[in-house]
């Protein structure tokens, strides 16, 4: 997830790009860079790190000019570094590009360019785009542009500039989100409404496969097939905050909603077109070190330890390796045994968590592979780790993990499957089938998201009360303990999950006439006993909320208050639906009780220190 803005006018572009920037850096914030045609020529100042920077150097050489095109970089291919920041150009820098999304083919088309002789400067996949716009000009930037994109799979929204059309941008999305803002001689694009809410109101939503083409005082709306639109202007009435929220009440909530397309960008690039086999291009470890992996261990802190305890039982299952988890504030205090057989999992959504950070080091030191799932690219985990596998959930504003934590199941799925692939331990069938249900999820994830009606109504329920109980077994505990934190962070409701087969040593004491109890009943397997512990619970007066799958709901009332049903998936993937309507529990309890549900007390989102 990243932030492009576009302008072509009267006004000084530097100004309405930086101010757009601005207003769309919680979409990334690792580097910054503009794009304007001066009276020189296409002209670029870009700096790594926040905002600021670029704009302490545009103090001391401002590029001046009425048409230009801005980026705040969010990384997913190249380390965050002047010469990766965007905008991009071609060898004869004529050509400018900014780009969010992902180019799923780049390599394949970065080694076909160097073989015709074009020279690349950067690690990302955008360069490809703007060498691609050179080879195909021929004296149209339209035409140019739609060639390009032909050649191109995955996810992008383009600004487009060239310094032998200075009176055109052009505008491109497929599969990620682009505006055009329309104004009196003067016309915009941005990656959310908010870049443009400070000088218009009036807007075009571009659809997946359309384009537009903007001058100062048009904008042609078409398919990227060349094929013109007709459509109806909108009027936006959201204040700024609102909209910078994409017009939820809160970023928790927005990124609750996000899941579906984090899980879609997590996967992309990782499934082969045959949809029966995970390529992981960037991985360093070979197949001959993954034959060789006798144990590995998964060590994270928080929501990420709560996704290694998932991730660690679905490699025990698919690759039948053993898995030990350890968080990670106490993997090193207790001399772990390592091996050079030995990989080591770190999981951390920022990449900067100190004590992750210092048992990457502990297992390294005592010969480990180490590969880190992270979602900020060129982190001190990213960097230190042996390979790297990123999530691709985009900037998390709110101190809740939500979509972090689900693209690292995401990222779980496809590792497992890929060591699966290599060590046999599982057919291609049976590969392309959990393949083909992983493709499923976020179409199920949106299903449920239109549905919470029941979830806002329990939650009112649950936020009444001081105590409150998760239960569940194999994954679902694992998944209630997620539940469970999440309920606790944001609400403030005292909340503990048990495994429900631990009730009788101890735990049905603090069950109460009226209590709470959240039972989690989505694996088969287990499904007759997790219903026995979920009697146990009944008996002593407990209220009972249980999520389970659809087939279920009818049998499980006869033993609940209430049931809330999720799709049906694989038993193996159910972590990656049934955590939804627990986030939105805590979201919605947490409303009810009147919280700050983004900035909760006394806690903070990248935990850096020990």
């Amino acid at each position: 997830m990243c932030g492009i803005v576009g302008y072509i006018g009267k006004r000084d572009t530097q100004s309405v790009l930086i101010e757009g920037l601005k207003k769309l850096e919680y979409r990334g914030y690792d580097s910054a860079g503009i794009a304007v045609y001066t009276n020189n020529g296409l002209k670029i100042t870009k700096a790594t790190g926040r905002l600021a920077n670029l704009e302490h150097k545009l103090e001391d050489a401002p590029l001046v000019g009425n048409a230009g095109i801005g980026h705040t970089r969010w990384a997913t291919h190249g380390k965050p570094s002047d010469v990766n920041s965007h905008p991009h150009t071609d060898h004869s820098k004529k050509f400018s590009v900014v780009h969010n999304g992902i180019v799923e083919n780049y390599l394949e088309l970065k080694d076909e360019l160097i073989s015709q002789g074009y020279e690349f400067v950067s690690e990302t996949d955008t360069e490809v785009i703007s060498h691609l716009l050179a080879r195909e000009y021929n004296g149209d930037i339209v035409t140019a542009v739609q060639k390009a994109i032909s050649y191109m799979r995955g996810a992008f929204a383009l600004g487009v500039l060239t310094e032998y059309e200075p009176d055109k941008l052009v505008a491109v999305r497929q599969a990620s989100p682009l505006v055009i803002g329309i104004g009196d001689g003067e016309n915009f694009i941005g990656s959310d409404i908010p870049a443009l809410l400070n000088y218009t109101r009036k807007v075009y939503i571009l659809n997946d496969g359309e384009m537009a083409v903007l001058t100062k005082d048009a904008v042609e709306l078409m398919t990227i097939e060349g094929n013109f639109i007709s459509r109806e202007m909108i009027n936006v009435d959201w204040d700024a905050v609102t909209a910078e929220k994409g017009g939820f009440a809160h970023f928790m909530l927005k990124e609750i909603h996000e899941q579906p397309k984090a899980y879609r960008d997590t996967m992309l690039g990782r499934i082969d077109e045959s949809g029966r086999r995970i390529i992981l291009p960037d991985l360093h470890l070979t197949e001959d070190k993954i034959r060789s992996i006798n144990n590995v261990h998964v060590v994270a802190c928080g929501t990420a330890y709560h996704a290694g305890l998932v991730g660690g039982a679905v490699i025990e299952r698919l690759v039948r390796i053993p898995v030990m988890y350890d968080v990670a504030s106490e993997y090193r205090y207790r001399s772990p045994l390592i091996t050079p057989e030995t990989l080591v999992i770190v999981v951390s959504q920022s990449g900067e968590t100190a004590d992750t950070l210092a048992a990457l080091r502990e297992a390294q030191a005592n010969g480990a592979h180490v590969l880190a799932i992270t979602n900020v690219v060129g982190s001190s985990i990213a960097r230190d780790a042996d390979d790297v596998i990123n999530t691709l959930a985009g900037p998390e504003i709110a101190v809740a993990s939500t979509k972090a934590y689900t693209s690292q199941l995401i990222a779980f799925y496809l590792f497992s499957l890929y060591l699966a692939q290599v060590r046999g331990t599982q057919t291609d069938d049976e590969i392309a089938h959990m393949i083909a249900a992983m493709h499923a999820l976020p179409e199920q994830v949106e299903s449920m998201l239109a549905n919470v009606d029941a979830i806002k109504v329990y939650a009112e329920h649950i936020a009444k009360h001081e105590d409150l109980f998760f239960i569940g077994r194999g994954l679902d505990f694992a998944v209630a303990m997620e539940g469970s934190l999440k309920l606790k962070e944001i609400s403030y409701i005292h909340s503990e999950a048990y495994a429900a087969g631990e009730l009788k040593h101890g735990t049905l004491a603090l069950i109460e006439e009226g209590i709470p109890v959240i039972a989690l009943a989505t694996q088969e397997s287990v499904l007759e006993k997790t219903v026995s512990n979920i009697k146990e619970v009944k008996a002593r007066g407990a209220d009972v909320l249980a999520l389970t799958h659809e087939e279920h709901v009818a049998g499980l009332l006869k033993s609940v208050d209430q049931a809330f049903a999720i799709p049906k998936t694989l038993s193996i993937l159910t972590p990656a639906l049934s955590v939804v309507p627990l986030q939105l529990l805590a979201y919605y309890a947490s409303l009810a009780r009147g919280n700050d549900v983004d900035k909760p007390r006394n806690l903070a989102k990248s935990v850096t220190v020990e």
